[in-house]
């Protein structure tokens, strides 16, 4: 291919919309142009690289006994109806009207469109277990799209879906997948790590998520050096503090004015952030967007709400609760903003951390202005509707495994697997006959990858990417090799460019020209940017035969004859193209 013929163009300034290095080298690059907030155009670089990850996935699910199929983007209404998801998915779902008034959406996922086709073929013992899949665009109407592909509204992703007769054969085709995510992500080049998740909208029983891990990422992940633990923060348990067995003191209500921050009141009390208990105040709602009731939150006041278990104990969904205007939650409840404790609050749902029922003479709000309550105790002082832990496992607390303190880590999610049961079976009618005729419903599991974002997610690797520009593995590069001619028009280098080339092409190298009329230093800086792992150069030294060999992974370069040039490609390639590593268990 000569790079002359391309439709390409590579930026030189860093786009303002761009806010991480993946995002900025990809746009730079041409290998994405930005259609509108949270959706993107791939261009021809780009594209080649996720067609190639999208291949690694197919060699990998088929591997497993996958078959691929395609559904539409377009879903029916009465699909999600019949799961109960239609009102429940929120507001990140497009929905769309056809001419005759008919309810669709643009597929998130696809759980009821895959349901409703084995339901509808699937009707013996005989024909299970059964795994499809697809490679198809997703759409999600992101509130605050960013980040490029990490945070997108119309995206790549390949989803599958297990149907087993039991949970054994559940636990078997999860075995499989968990496998094969993990031969997936090495072969394209991702440091990751897969942990414990929150199965959020999709639901079910159990769930990993595979984490690549980056500074720039929006996951983080808690994990132990000591054991085996790892697990997204947002699903980490905690260990409370041990019991207080002090006495109780009395009760007693001090004047602590503008004391509305825990730091606040702790340095006019003098007493330690850990003695305080801190307030948080939301209001909840229903499904049809009616306000549903109040919820006060509280945690030890150096402590942090995790707000996936609050959602998780009150049973709703992320996009039902926000923060309340405390204003009006105070006619209601009795709270003061600044000053709301645990005693005191009437037609509100309590919730309190487990911590704190272990913990004596506590530092509380008083609900009124300028005042708090010290010494008050769980119990005696207050209570709960709800206890449970609801606190952020923090960088250093102690493992809820062993005990040693727990790492975090950044990382972005580039796939997930979930053990549905029968979540979606029942409802739906999913159901086939057992040896004995009896109807019962298939055992499901859910396996999705995003193909977008491993796109970026790659190069977001420190290892592939530097201050010139991408580093492709090159499992993933759009082309293995780029041979560049200093100076168009030169005979002997535009001899020996092509002659590299050719011989490339024929031995089955993936090989790109560069013979554009362009500046030396261009055609340098380009190929740097775009990160293609094999770099020659035919220059001044072509008319003795001889050529300029770089690694891009390290930048060292040497001059060899043309055929050590093509002998030492070829090698290269030959050994890296498949990324090959496979996960043992």
């Amino acid at each position: 291919m000569k790079l002359s013929k391309m439709h390409f163009k590579t930026l030189r300034e860093v786009p303002k919309e761009a806010e991480i290095p993946s995002h900025i080298l990809l746009l730079r690059a041409g290998m994405i142009k930005k259609t509108a907030a949270g959706i993107y155009s791939y261009m021809p670089m780009g594209w080649r690289t996720v067609r190639k990850i999208e291949s690694i996935v197919r060699e990998e699910m088929d591997a497993k006994g996958c078959q691929e199929i395609r559904t539409s983007v377009l879903q029916p209404g009465e699909l999600w109806e019949e799961s109960g998801r239609w009102s429940a998915y929120g507001p990140e779902m497009w929905r769309v009207n056809d001419r005759g008034g008919r309810e669709f959406c643009l597929g998130p996922t696809a759980e009821e469109v895959f349901t409703d086709i084995i339901r509808g073929d699937v009707t013996s013992y005989k024909q299970l277990p059964l795994s499809i899949y697809q490679i198809s665009n997703k759409f999600r109407d992101e509130a605050r799209p960013r980040f490029g592909m990490m945070r997108s509204r119309d995206f790549i992703m390949k989803d599958n879906y297990s149907f087993d007769r039991d949970y054994e054969g559940l636990d078997a085709s999860y075995n499989d997948m968990y496998e094969a995510y993990t031969n997936v992500f090495t072969r394209c080049g991702l440091t990751f790590r897969p942990v414990e998740a929150d199965t959020g909208a999709i639901g079910g029983s159990g769930s990993h998520e595979f984490t690549a891990l980056c500074e720039y990422g929006e996951s983080e992940i808690a994990y132990c050096d000591s054991c085996d633990l790892a697990t997204t923060v947002e699903k980490a348990a905690c260990v409370d503090a041990p019991e207080d067995t002090s006495e109780m003191l009395p009760l007693e209500k001090v004047y602590t004015p503008g004391t509305k921050t825990i730091d606040q009141v702790a340095d006019f009390l003098e007493i330690p952030k850990e003695k305080t208990i801190k307030a948080l105040l939301f209001i909840t709602y229903n499904e049809d967007g009616s306000e549903k009731e109040y919820v006060a939150a509280f945690v030890r006041g150096d402590r942090e709400l995790n707000m996936i278990k609050l959602v998780n104990v009150l049973g709703i969904h992320e996009y039902a609760i926000e923060f309340a205007d405390e204003e009006k939650m105070a006619e209601k409840t009795g709270c003061v903003g600044g000053f709301t404790g645990p005693a005191g609050l009437s037609d509100c749902r309590i919730v309190v951390d487990s911590e704190l029922t272990k913990l004596k003479n506590m530092c509380a709000g008083a609900c009124e202005t300028d005042h708090h309550y010290i010494n008050m105790n769980y119990g005696r002082d207050y209570e709960a509707d709800i206890v449970a832990d609801i606190k952020v496992l923090r960088e250093g607390d102690p493992c809820p495994v062993c005990g040693a303190p727990v790492k975090h880590a950044r990382g972005v999610e580039v796939g997930q697997i979930f053990k549905l049961g029968t979540k979606y079976s029942e409802p739906m009618g999913c159901t086939y006959k057992d040896e004995n005729q009896k109807d019962r419903p298939m055992v499901m599991g859910c396996y999705g990858i995003g193909i977008s974002r491993t796109f970026q997610a790659i190069i977001d690797m420190p290892q592939n990417h530097d201050e010139n520009g991408i580093i492709w593995p090159m499992s993933v590069a759009p082309y293995h090799v780029i041979v560049t001619i200093v100076k168009s028009g030169d005979a002997d280098m535009e001899r020996t460019g092509l002659e590299i080339h050719d011989a490339l092409e024929a031995a089955g190298v993936e090989v790109i020209l560069d013979d554009r009329k362009e500046r030396p230093g261009v055609k340098f800086k380009d190929a740097d940017l775009l990160g293609i792992p094999i770099a020659i150069t035919a220059g001044r030294a072509a008319a003795e035969g001889r050529v300029e060999y770089k690694n891009r992974a390290d930048s060292e370069k040497i001059e060899v004859t043309v055929e050590a040039a093509i002998r030492m490609a070829i090698e290269k390639v030959e050994k890296e193209r498949d990324g090959r590593h496979y996960f043992n268990k």
